[in-house]
């Protein structure tokens, strides 16, 4: 018996074992780093995953889904978590040991997931998966491109990421109304940003939130009533023309501004 896909969960189940294998394959240079996949359904990913040699865990919240997947891969036995990936502390699945991330990510959380993923950048090495186009496209964004938003800032931050193919929306069960992208991201060297973490975060999410605005006018709020802004060519852009680099030289204009109290 196979499994009903749930609008509620935005179960999309991929029924092309060529797409799958391509998708398992984004992590062929990992072989030796334990996989958590999200939401494996009926494993058509996991399947491939496993035939590749790699160590997965997979972490399900669709009790339906975990049944199909302890009766029909009993490979799987001891690694299938029923529970909420967006809940999890993934340090806790492979303790004391860097891992890799992969899934066909539900569309309706999958900006969750990668926000999640962030918060265990210094462990996750390697995060692929598909999701919506759309969405896909967003996170890999370069400066000067309209989709650039908050996660294409703080995910290129800390992971070159990369888009990687598009998928037709004509291989799933039930078909999803729009295309879907496969995207791979790759920790880079990056220790520190060079800036406040917590301000970099504030003064990126606060600049998109007014996305046509000027710099200069988004961040006014995060100065003193009456203070006058730095001066930097910066302040007159606007967020999607910014570099990583750029964003954190901005963090630093912001804090020393505040410090000195302008």
């Amino acid at each position: 018996m196979k499994v009903k896909p749930k609008k509620a969960l935005g179960q999309h189940f991929l029924a092309d074992e060529s797409v799958a294998r391509r998708i398992a394959a984004t992590l062929d240079g990992y072989r030796g780093t334990p996989v958590i996949e999200v939401g494996p359904g009926m494993g058509a990913l996991t399947r491939w995953l496993i035939e590749d040699g790699h160590d997965v865990t997979v972490v399900e919240i669709d009790t339906e889904s975990v049944e199909y997947l302890q009766r029909e891969m009993p490979s799987l036995s001891g690694r299938i978590l029923e529970k909420d990936f967006l809940t999890m502390n993934l340090g806790e699945v492979f303790p004391g040991r860097d891992f890799c991330v992969i899934g066909n990510y539900p569309y309706n959380i999958s900006s969750q997931i990668f926000f999640h993923i962030l918060q265990w950048r210094d462990r996750c090495i390697c995060c692929s998966g598909m999701l919506q186009r759309e969405v896909a496209e967003r996170l890999a964004a370069p400066p000067g491109t309209k989709s650039r938003g908050i996660l294409s800032v703080l995910l290129q931050a800390w992971y070159d990421v990369e888009y990687l193919f598009t998928v037709s929306e004509n291989v799933f069960i039930p078909p999803p109304k729009v295309k879907s992208g496969v995207v791979r991201l790759r920790r880079n060297g990056v220790t520190d940003l060079g800036c406040d973490e917590r301000t970099f975060r504030t003064v990126v999410k606060t600049t998109f939130g007014q996305r046509r605005k000027a710099i200069r006018n988004s961040l006014r709020g995060l100065f003193p009533a009456g203070a006058t802004l730095p001066e930097s060519p910066l302040m007159a852009m606007r967020p999607e023309q910014l570099s990583v680099a750029q964003f954190v030289e901005l963090t630093n204009l912001v804090t020393a501004g505040r410090n000195e109290g302008i």
